[in-house]
């Protein structure tokens, strides 16, 4: 559930409009304004400013609670929309695998800590921090996930880093992060090719697409659990 959570809260933080996304959440889970204020402890017209936009865009603290309530009301009512959910994203959720930060991680930190060599704007690290990765399986996601679903790999923001697993020469991800830009308006702060064994065969459209998008490119063959134990200490 806490990978729906994350989806939920992420589309919302990054949505063009917070609060129509927050009231279509609610809607799905079938809970009115009413409910979901008793529930918060807060007025009901406190929920229906932030739907209406009468309110300043939510934080990340108020969108939490939000989503949070809404999963653990589902779950007091037997929780059929909440299992229909993460049936619904069963598949993109094999696909990639989210993990958020505690707080900032500077760039070139995170490259020494997974052992990974820059092969493109190696001195943009110094000055990119990021607040979370995910891990992406590269075919699964450009075969199974829709090019318009791919802000939920952006979890709580953009602000990350994205590691494709199984990468020959690295053109198809980057291509995937390139289109989905245009689809989604957001990139990542880096992009990790993991598996190419030399990382001066890289391809030349890959790195032409991150210098381009001005996109740390990193090249690392450490195995993935031995990235996921070098990066636990920053988890949340």
């Amino acid at each position: 559930m806490e990978k729906l959570a994350i989806t939920i809260a992420g589309e919302i933080t990054l949505s063009n409009d917070p609060g129509g996304s927050m009231k279509k959440w609610r809607e799905i889970f079938g809970i009115s304004q009413i409910e979901l204020a008793e529930h918060l402890k807060v007025s009901p017209s406190t929920i229906s400013d932030y739907e209406g936009g009468r309110r300043k865009s939510p934080g990340i603290g108020v969108i939490s609670r939000f989503v949070n309530a809404l999963i653990e009301m589902d779950m007091q009512r037997g929780g059929k929309i909440v299992k229909q959910l993460m049936k619904d994203f069963e598949p993109s959720e094999e696909a990639f695998d989210i993990h958020e930060f505690y707080g900032a991680v500077n760039a070139n930190e995170f490259a020494k800590k997974i052992k990974a060599v820059c092969v493109a704007n190696q001195a943009k690290l110094k000055e990119t921090v990021i607040y979370g990765y995910t891990l992406i399986d590269s075919l699964k996601v450009i075969i199974e996930v829709p090019v318009h679903e791919y802000m939920h790999l952006y979890g709580r923001t953009p602000e990350r880093a994205l590691i494709f697993k199984k990468v020959v020469n690295g053109r198809s991800p980057m291509i995937a992060v390139k289109i989905g830009r245009f689809s989604t308006d957001m990139k990542p702060a880096i992009v990790v090719l993991h598996g190419p064994k030399d990382p001066n065969k890289i391809d030349e459209v890959a790195i032409k697409i991150a210098e381009s998008e001005r996109i740390p490119l990193l090249v690392c063959n450490t195995p993935i659990y031995e990235i996921k134990q070098a990066l636990k200490e920053y988890e949340v």
